[in-house]
């Protein structure tokens, strides 16, 4: 590589880098915490927890369910409910005031005695506060494709600190760290040594992480495409103006996919449905299939399926990309071992500021 080259990738390093480092290092912080939502829910006391039954305890309507939550607020109507894979003890109701209203209220309820178990409560949370953060600073989908950009000039910095790698490190063998020499080169050794180290982490989690920002357009763009095409027939249709019940839908549904479970249902009028469907959402039982949702509508007013396909491979990408940005696919061990790197991204992060301060001042000394 010529000494033009060199220079020409270091410009492209530099400014990339400095760039996108501070709200890396944001990212990096603030998902630290969400590698172990669950236990620190635990923790403070917030997850939820079904009442103890005995195996085979029937499970009620969920219709009855319904009931149980909207009693709570009878001036609201339902926007979503769902349950979390491998746990099928409890449904998570969403209400607001209208079908779009996005200061919704969550309320948990026992799927089998049809009970209420508690609200949940996310506004305002120590874990609300740092997925808010993480996700799109608290500025919705400006905040998060301006964080996908940030992503990408990450991915570019990476990138270009590859390249550098080799014409930097060729008189030093691999994993050299200069701890004689003065306090920058120790600093510049240990950011090429952890650089190099959490090289394919950093690829991994900085292209999940800029697929994520795309979520909403994604959506956007499935609606306009297939789930208008499933929805056709009824385009010309009034909506209806009282709902069937769901669980003859369910059960429909669930006969339809025998080898999968109801994720999450979407009401009519919702995002993720029409004004004549129920959206019901199935997954499958394994760690992977249990990210992946297949679309099945139900004529809100008949209970009867009209339409299910398998999602696109864009809406599929952005599925599998979820559980690989935030490592909660594959127990604590792997929780550990994203931690342990996230923890390593940080000082890479943070080295590349003190080695670009260092540099500054060397180059404005006398």
């Amino acid at each position: 590589m010529t000494p033009t080259t060199v220079r020409r990738w270091a410009w492209i390093h530099k400014w990339t880098s400095l760039v996108c480092t501070i709200f890396m290092l944001l990212l990096c912080l603030t998902g630290l915490p969400l590698i172990f939502h669950h236990e620190i829910g635990e923790l403070l006391g917030n997850e939820i927890v079904a009442p103890e039954m005995a195996p085979g305890t029937p499970r009620a309507s969920v219709d009855t369910v319904i009931a149980a939550g909207l009693a709570m607020y009878p001036d609201l109507v339902m926007q979503y409910m769902s349950q979390e894979a491998g746990d099928d003890k409890i449904w998570h109701l969403t209400v607001g005031k209208t079908r779009l209203d996005p200061d919704f209220k969550s309320i948990a309820v026992d799927a089998r005695s049809g009970k209420v178990i508690q609200e949940n409560k996310f506004e305002g949370t120590f874990m609300n506060i740092m997925l808010r953060l993480h996700a799109d600073l608290f500025a919705g989908l400006w905040g998060m494709l301006f964080l996908g950009f940030m992503g990408l000039l990450f991915l570019v910095a990476t990138v270009s600190g590859v390249v550098l790698y080799a014409p930097f490190m060729r008189k030093l063998q691999f994993g050299t760290v200069r701890r004689e020499r003065a306090s920058r080169l120790k600093w510049l050794d240990m950011h090429n040594l952890l650089g190099i180290v959490t090289l394919v982490w950093a690829l991994v989690v900085g292209a999940t992480g800029m697929i994520n920002t795309w979520a909403d357009l994604l959506l956007k763009y499935w609606q306009n495409d297939q789930l208008a095409e499933m929805i056709a027939p009824y385009k010309n249709l009034p909506a209806p103006a009282a709902l069937g019940l769901l669980q003859p839908g369910v059960d429909a549904s669930l006969k339809l996919e025998p080898g999968m479970q109801v994720g999450f249902i979407a009401w009519p009028g919702t995002a993720f449905s029409s004004p004549h469907h129920y959206g019901i959402f199935m997954h499958g039982k394994e760690a992977l299939t249990s990210r992946l949702y297949k679309p099945v509508l139900v004529d809100a007013l008949t209970s009867r399926v009209t339409d299910s396909r398998d999602l696109p491979w864009y809406l599929t990408g952005l599925l599998i990309s979820q559980p690989l940005h935030f490592g909660d696919y594959g127990g604590i061990w792997m929780q550990l071992w994203w931690a342990l790197l996230d923890i390593a991204t940080i000082v890479v992060l943070g080295s590349g500021l003190y080695l670009w301060r260092k540099r500054g001042r060397a180059g404005s000394a006398p």
